[in-house]
Formats: C-alpha cells, structure tokens, sequence
C-alpha cells in the first residue's frame, strides 16, 4: 500500500450521528435526540454540536444548550430557531421538534465565532483582515474546509457581511481577487417574526441577534449541494441599462417587452408555471461562452412598469451582465435536487450532512412531505444486488443504513454558487461531510 493510503488508512474516522425528537417536552426531547447522537458516536465526546429547535422550545433554548453540551461533552455547539427542523429523512414542519447533530472530526480545528466580533461590518483592508481572523482564516499556507453560519435575518446586514466574509476567505488562498473556493455553508433563524425573535446559540450563549457559526480546518472533506430548483427558458440576454435592481434594456429592447417575447416562446404547458413566479438567472461569472445549471443566481421578478418597460428584480444589477429567465415548479425543483446529488454519488458515500432549505419548500412546494431530506439521506443507501432481492426477507442488521442528517427549514440559505457565496431564496443548500481524499 502507498504510503500516502497508509496515512489515510490509519487516521481515526469521522463519526457523525443525528437524533430528531417531535416531543412537545423540551427535556425529554433533547434526551432523546442526543441518545441517538451518542450511539452514532459509539461513547466519544462530540467536538462540535449543531442544533435546531422549533418555536414551542424556544423559551427553553438555554437548558436544551446545558444539555446537549452535558449529554455529548460537545466541545463546540452551534444552532438557530426555525419553523421547522429536520432530523433523518423527516421534516416536521410547524411542529415541536428538537433537531441535533454531533460531530467526531478527529484533527479537525474549530474556529467558533459571533458577529459581535466583527459587526458592524468594516469592508476596509485592514477590516477584512480582522474579518479573515475571527472565521479562523490561516496566515500560512492551507485553507479553510468550510464555515457554517446562523444568523438573525432582522440584525444582521447580509448584503454586506457575505461579500465581506468572500474576500476574507479568498484571502486564504492568498489573492484578494482570486477564486473563493471556501463554501459558507448555513442560513437566517426562521423562527420569529420580528426583531427579538429567534435564538441563536453558541457554547453555552444563546443570543436574540446577530450571527453565529463556526469554520473547520483540517483532515476533513466538506461537498456542497445548492439546489436552487430552477430551469431556464429564451435566450440569454446581456444588460443594456440598469440602475440598482431596475433592469431598464434588454439586448437593447425594452426590459418588458424583452421578457413578454422569452413567454411567448413558450409552450401553453409550460406557461402554466409562471403561476409559481418569474425569476431571473444572474450569470456569476461573465468570463463564459455557454451557461450551465450552477452559473445563475436566481433572483425573483418583483414587477414590471408598463410605462416604462422596466422590471424590478430581487438583486442589485449592472450594465454588461448576463441574465436568463427561469421558472420554477415542483417537478423542476425535484429534478434539479436529483442531478446534483446524482453527481454527489460518483464519490463515497457522506458521514453525514447539514441540511438547510427554505421554509417556502416543504409541503409548500412538494406534493408529498419530507422531499428533500428523504432525497438526500436514501442517496447513498447502496442498492441492493439482483440475487438479494429475489430472496425472501432481510438478513438480521442488513438493513440499508441512510445518511446522518439534520438541519432547518429558513428565512434564507446560504451557500456557494460557482465559487462565490450567496445568500438565496426558495433553495436546498446541503452540506455532505467526507474524509479527506489521498
């Protein structure tokens, strides 16, 4: 064996385990989602916790945080409020529920943060590079696996933080300017509907505003999957005149009259889906010939004046750049959903993964419940063999073991798109924890 599998070969393995409770008894249900966390650890202490509770525990977040941290020995926990939690291949939607994830990373260094260290947000050289610090960025040479981000949606300035935590981390890979290839991976608490409202927690803090997370370094893989359930339609078109989110030309046309042409040339069917809304694909990068599913960020339509012909879009937009109209339905978000983790499949299966997805999804969207935590935890799941199947019953601990998961339903997801990252809307951003490849 070469040396370099012997290494990979001898370091201790990442555990990862997952434990979701819908009792309405905040202790009971912590209790019982950390038992199963516990024995997905087989007995180690966790190093980093994540947790997620619904409105009914809020009040209680400061013991559930006492006794995720007591039951886990978690060196480092993090978590948010939301509508919805989910744990496994279940979404409880406007339910009690007590969602927890626990983390084994042997060698892996945490960094954990709150906003209150770096916000207000100072986009200067010298405020990046104190930005840089507090994620955890190295000095030296090496990078960041990932950062995990909760944050209150009604005190934390995202517009500004995000493009100032993507400079912070493309400055780990030593450019300013160059290409950020750190996700920020996590979303906005949902839990409340006005300032004061939600809970973020951090150690044993739980905090009504700001931000929380916490950055990996180390022997640890993190993949990301950022389905944003949209497909294209018309041509591509580049930006003539605009002024912040008012697109007013088209390829030298009337922004309406532009957009009115891409409907007409659709098919009666397929006009039926503007009845979910009109969205926008920004092109991320304007470096590229031909566009493909990961190269728009999608913004919505927000209106149109007839006078005018301009539309407003959900997005600040600039003369040169390249749009094209999408629209959205749940058999596109569910196709869109399968490709990306069709292509997660050609590596090994995930220790686990984090599941952040918009409280606009769910049963809100899907015809069925539990969409998108079921696709991605039965993606792994190996299938079985032809001669297996045609025998009767199952072996005794045979059974095809899912992926770990947890995560929330939110206001907002973060995640990367073509090596910049963003916040979106209506979008199932995931995170799947490998070991490091040789």
């Amino acid at each position: 064996m070469p040396a370099s599998q012997e290494a990979v070969a001898s370091r201790p393995r990442i555990r990862i385990g997952a434990g979701l409770s819908a009792d309405a008894k905040h202790l009971t249900a912590v209790a019982s989602a950390c038992a199963s966390c516990a024995e997905a650890l087989g007995g180690e202490d966790a190093d980093l916790a994540m947790v997620f509770i619904s409105p009914h525990h809020t009040e209680h977040a400061s013991a559930i945080v006492d006794a995720v941290r007591g039951g886990l020995n978690a060196g480092v926990l993090i978590g948010a409020s939301a509508v919805g939690v989910i744990g496994g291949s279940t979404e409880l939607e406007d339910a009690p529920g007590i969602s927890v994830m626990a983390m084994r990373i042997p060698g892996v260094q945490l960094t954990p943060f709150a906003s209150e260290q770096f916000m207000p947000v100072d986009d200067s050289d010298d405020g990046i590079d104190r930005l840089g610090a507090t994620l955890g960025v190295p000095d030296g040479v090496g990078s960041l696996r990932g950062v995990f981000m909760f944050a209150d949606p009604f005190t934390t300035p995202m517009i500004k933080l995000l493009p100032a935590i993507n400079r912070a981390l493309a400055r780990g890979h030593g450019s300013a300017g160059g290409l950020m290839r750190t996700p920020v991976i996590g979303g906005l608490a949902s839990a409340g509907r006005s300032a004061g409202g939600n809970t973020l927690m951090l150690d044993g803090r739980v905090l009504r505003s700001g931000a929380v997370g916490v950055s990996m370094r180390g022997p640890i893989r993190i993949d990301t999957v950022v389905s944003q359930g949209c497909r294209p339609f018309g041509p591509t078109m580049v930006v003539t005149k605009a002024r912040g989110n008012i697109i007013f030309q088209l390829a030298g046309k009337s922004a309406l009259q532009a957009v009115q042409e891409a409907i007409e040339s659709l098919e009666d069917d397929q006009k039926r889906l503007l009845e979910q809304g009109l969205f926008v694909g920004r092109a991320v990068s304007e470096y590229k010939d031909r566009f493909g599913r990961d190269d728009f960020l999608i913004r919505n339509v927000m209106g149109a004046d007839q006078n005018s012909g301009a539309i407003a879009v959900g997005d600040m937009i600039r003369v040169g750049q390249t749009i094209q109209l999408h629209v959205r339905d749940a058999t596109t978000a569910h196709e869109d959903l399968a490709l990306l983790l069709d292509a997660q499949k050609l590596h090994e299966r995930p220790h686990g993964a984090l599941l952040v997805t918009c409280n606009g999804r769910g049963s809100k969207l899907f015809p069925r419940p539990n969409h998108d935590a079921s696709a991605i935890t039965r993606a792994f799941i190996a299938p079985q063999a032809g001669e297996s199947k045609a025998k009767g019953g199952m072996p005794i601990d045979a059974r095809p073991q899912s992926t770990p998961l947890a995560g929330f339903f939110a206001a907002g997801e973060i995640g990367p798109l073509a090596g910049e990252n963003f916040l979106h809307g209506q979008t199932a951003c995931a995170a799947l924890f490998r070991s490091p490849g040789i």
